[in-house]
């Protein structure tokens, strides 16, 4: 039987005396799983306990077989998973090939991402490899962002908001290397992301957060489809024109009624 990428049982985080954890239940067999919610409930606290960056988190968290809840975040990473964080989190003073030289040299996980693998799928990278991360645009620092998780070759990618912030052409961009990423059968990911669009081009399912609960797991496609169920379960508004013509708009984004 093969194990689950990822299997998350009743995983409870308080902060104080918010719940903001409440009982996650959540398992990524293999390929893309989409987490999707509007702010606030949960889903980078949802992140940051899967790579150990919450020491109080209670509950079970495996990756593969391998139970990972409790483990510090060097020994998270040591066990396959790769994490893009949300805001990017790129050092201003070192340079591209600098972020991707150290996170290759940190891991023990050798494979088909190389250094020259990323500066072929990101070729502005390579343009702007000598140039420091604070030089570089937002999309920019997302493709180093992403990159440098890769060079690490994770068979467990945790992705944090990738297309937060971004214009839109940067957006289809990131998104064209997410669907790529998709078909990669050696990488599994796990997706947070506002944008139902990109969630539902990129991910075969996925899972609604509220209030610290994932209250419902579907397609992505048909989260995508049914206008009503995004009212319903994220409480995005929607125009009539943006019903006949199809879009879906970012968790958030409200349309007038």
């Amino acid at each position: 039987m093969v194990e689950a990428a990822l299997a998350i049982r009743d995983l409870h985080v308080y902060y104080g005396r918010a719940h903001a954890l409440q009982g996650i239940d959540l398992t990524l067999e293999h390929g893309v799983l989409a987490v999707v919610g509007r702010n606030g409930m949960g889903k980078t606290t949802l992140c940051n306990a899967i790579m150990g960056l919450i020491p109080a988190a209670a509950g079970v968290i495996k990756a593969g077989n391998t139970p990972i809840l409790g483990l510090a975040p060097n020994a998270v990473a040591a066990r396959g998973i790769a994490y893009v964080p949300q805001g990017r989190r790129v050092w201003p003073s070192l340079t591209v090939e600098e972020h991707l030289l150290l996170s290759a040299g940190a891991s023990k996980n050798k494979g088909e991402w190389t250094i020259t693998r990323v500066y072929e799928t990101f070729e502005r990278l390579r343009e702007r490899k000598h140039h420091g991360g604070g030089q570089l645009s937002g999309g920019e620092q997302q493709m180093l962002a992403i990159g440098r998780a890769l060079v690490a070759n994770p068979t467990l990618l945790i992705m944090d908001e990738p297309t937060e912030g971004l214009a839109p052409v940067i957006v289809e961009q990131v998104s064209a290397i997410l669907r790529q990423l998709a078909g990669d059968r050696d990488i599994s990911i796990l997706l947070i992301e506002q944008n139902l669009g990109v969630a539902a081009s990129v991910a075969e399912r996925v899972a609604v957060m509220v209030n610290g609960r994932i209250v419902q797991e579907m397609a992505a496609a048909t989260l995508a489809a049914d206008h009503g169920l995004q009212r319903r379960l994220l409480g995005i508004g929607i125009t009539r024109e943006e019903a006949n013509s199809g879009s879906t708009l970012s968790i958030g984004d409200q349309g007038k009624q």
